[in-house]
């Protein structure tokens, strides 16, 4: 491990010209080698386990979580982030619908969560759209750089607009289309339904199809009913439609018969150029009745002061939540969120000791960011970039960690939204030392770069890094493991059955947060701040 400190420093060195400070290679390689499986498993199984309830935001999950998230750092000597305290405030609201709704278009009503999902987002307890218009808007995507608007020529004021998930690229594989198979903001479902909102539409529907979502239509069962948290507004989000949710693939394909409309042929014609049709005289009805709490959650911080340069913070990243508990489901009813995120929250307490077995902190400050909300939209993580406890213009880096690597050791290790900062020669620097290559992101279809809570610190300008796994297994063994595993994790995602298992290959994730530790340590002691790189859509503001 000796070699492992000198050649990712000298590295370092070359590329920033800097000095090490006082640590010893010994030094550092103890904190690396501190990071664990055992103890890994032990932070898992506890944020995990049943009497956390599945730590929704707002909960007793959430006070436990804070609990042991304050006692763990404590322990490990990390100083409160947010002046005296390790919180920071995030005023929520949930809105919890009435599942006793149905969506009535063209003479026949649609039941919810098997043919739809159906919510609201303004703060009000009733919402409804009553035969409005149907409008298809092909993707939703108004992007100027594109040169594509799916609105141009029509006016939707008033009307439900109906469109697909992801977005042109993905359909045609064009890498002169967008970014080709890789998601843009402009595919996810927040940026859908807050354009729909602008263009004045009373409603927006999204048509759910398991291959552009990547994720099967159990997930919008799951995630996208019970509570639903948003921020407090002073407009109450009434500039938001007043109706917004899903439609299964067969639903949709109904309607559009109904309309005299082949949903395949429309949809084609959707990803060749900017489209939008009325679907003849079909009208949609529903009425939302929503249950309105207003809670504070928290984001928590604690920081490990620099020994140098104090006031400039490397900044490590993990949301704590999940979705809490559905007492109206049948069977188990906690959404556990062992793998999304008990392991980013248990590696972030991992890397934490790390740094804390060093003798000298290193030169910059190293503050962990465990947020809020994320599953309901990145709230959290959102909720700090627009009030950040550390100004932008201190913050280095950020090194997001969300659903470790549970499938064994790999040779390479996976970075979603390759070849945007310069983060990635700093892991490929220290995943040579492992043996390891950098690979492309896995399935950039997805937008994992749009999914996650390093978005929010992209947005900032501040360069950050979202990687872990690979795809290349180190042996046959661990090659027969991840055939199995991976099945389980993929039918698991956001379901009940996302609980810790002891039959769990550890290794892998241990890989990743020792790569994590060292980016973080070799930011920390060079000169020079990472940048992003010139073609990326993200910049230092």
């Amino acid at each position: 491990m000796k070699r492992y400190f000198s050649l990712t420093l000298l590295a370092t060195a070359v590329l920033a010209g800097c000095a090490t400070t006082s640590l010893t290679s010994d030094d550092v390689t103890k904190g690396y080698n501190s990071i664990n499986d055992v103890q890994l498993a032990e932070h898992i199984k506890v944020l995990a386990s049943d009497e956390f309830g599945g730590r929704a935001p707002s909960s007793k999950g959430e006070e436990l979580t804070l609990a042991y998230l304050t006692e763990q750092f404590t322990k490990l000597g990390y100083k409160p982030g947010n002046g005296n305290s390790f919180l920071q405030e995030v005023p929520l609201v949930s809105l919890e619908a009435d599942s006793n709704m149905v969506l009535s278009i063209g003479g026949k009503d649609y039941q919810y969560k098997k043919d739809m999902v159906m919510g609201s987002s303004r703060i009000s307890q009733s919402q409804a759209i009553k035969d409005s218009e149907l409008v298809f808007v092909g993707y939703g995507v108004n992007a100027p750089e594109y040169n594509w608007n799916d609105y141009a020529g029509i006016d939707v004021k008033g009307k439900t607009v109906v469109m697909l998930v992801n977005d042109p690229g993905f359909a045609t594989k064009d890498p002169a289309l967008f970014t080709g198979d890789a998601m843009t903001y402009y595919g996810r479902w927040t940026y859908k339904y807050e354009e729909a909102s602008r263009q004045g539409a009373a409603g927006a529907i999204i048509i759910h199809e398991t291959a552009p979502a990547s994720y099967p239509w159990s997930v919008v069962e799951n995630s996208w009913s019970g509570e639903q948290f948003g921020f407090q507004k002073e407009n109450n989000n009434m500039d938001r439609v007043a109706v917004e949710g899903w439609v299964t693939t067969d639903v949709a394909k109904e309607l559009f018969n109904k309309a005299g409309l082949d949903f395949n042929t429309v949809k084609s014609n959707a990803a060749k150029g900017a489209y939008n049709v009325d679907m003849g005289d079909l009208t949609a009805s529903v009425a939302i009745k929503n249950t309105i709490k207003k809670s504070i959650s928290y984001n928590f911080i604690a920081t490990l002061p620099g020994s140098e340069l104090a006031d400039e913070h490397i900044i490590y990243s993990a949301h704590w939540d999940h979705l809490g508990t559905d007492k109206n489901r049948k069977g188990d009813q906690i959404y556990n969120g062992a793998h999304d995120n008990a392991t980013g929250t248990g590696g972030m307490i991992e890397v934490a000791e790390a740094f804390a077995t060093l003798p000298v902190n290193p030169k910059r400050s190293m503050t962990f960011l465990a947020v809020t909300a994320e599953e309901q939209g990145l709230l959290g993580s959102k909720y700090y970039a627009a009030n950040p406890v550390i100004p932008a213009d201190k913050t280095v880096a950020n090194i997001n960690m969300d659903s470790l690597n549970l499938l064994g050791k790999v040779k390479d290790i996976s970075v979603v939204g390759i070849g945007k900062s310069q983060m990635d020669t700093l892991l490929a620097t220290a995943a040579k030392a492992q043996n390891r290559t950098v690979s492309g992101d896995p399935k950039p279809s997805s937008g994992g770069y749009y999914r996650s809570d390093h978005f929010a610190f992209a947005n900032m300008g501040v360069p950050a890094m979202y990687a872990g796994g690979g795809s290349e297994a180190f042996d046959e063994e661990t090659a027969n493991y991840r055939k199995r595993m991976s099945l389980v994790l993929r039918g698991c995602y956001h379901q009940p059955c996302d609980r810790y298992r002891d039959e769990w290959n550890l290794s892998g994730a241990v890989q990743d947060l020792q790569l994590f530790y060292q980016v973080g340590f070799d930011i920390s002691q060079q000169s020079e701040w990472p940048t992003w790189n010139e073609n990326s859509e993200f910049q230092r503001k």
